[in-house]
């Protein structure tokens, strides 16, 4: 877990709502590209009928029907959504914290 901190200034709200405002941002768009990453491997899941996981652990490109370029396409496509995801759950574990409850006036 990581925890953002604010220093106590004048604009210390609007400064924390404008950074968890710009987090939430690449969390929704980190979301929608995921969600389209997981439709682009769902053909290449139905056509083989095994997972993506099953598919990058086990298989080889003479396994496939369209051999290099469907296994570089498909590898393509599940590497782009192990790092989405990975980006989406860092972002997701973010506190913010505003500095001046530790401070006393």
């Amino acid at each position: 877990m990581v925890t953002i901190y604010i220093e106590p200034t004048q604009k210390t709200n609007e400064m924390l709502y404008l950074v968890r405002a710009a987090v939430e941002s690449e969390i929704a768009q980190l979301e929608l590209a995921l969600k389209m990453a997981l439709r682009r491997l769902s053909p290449f899941e139905q056509k083989y009928g095994v997972s993506s996981l099953h598919f990058i652990t086990t298989m080889v490109a003479e396994d496939l029907e369209g051999s290099d370029d469907e296994y570089v396409c498909w590898a393509g496509e599940y590497k782009l959504m192990e790092r989405l995801q990975e980006k989406l759950n860092k972002l997701k574990e973010i506190n913010y914290r505003d500095t001046s409850v530790f401070h006393s006036n």
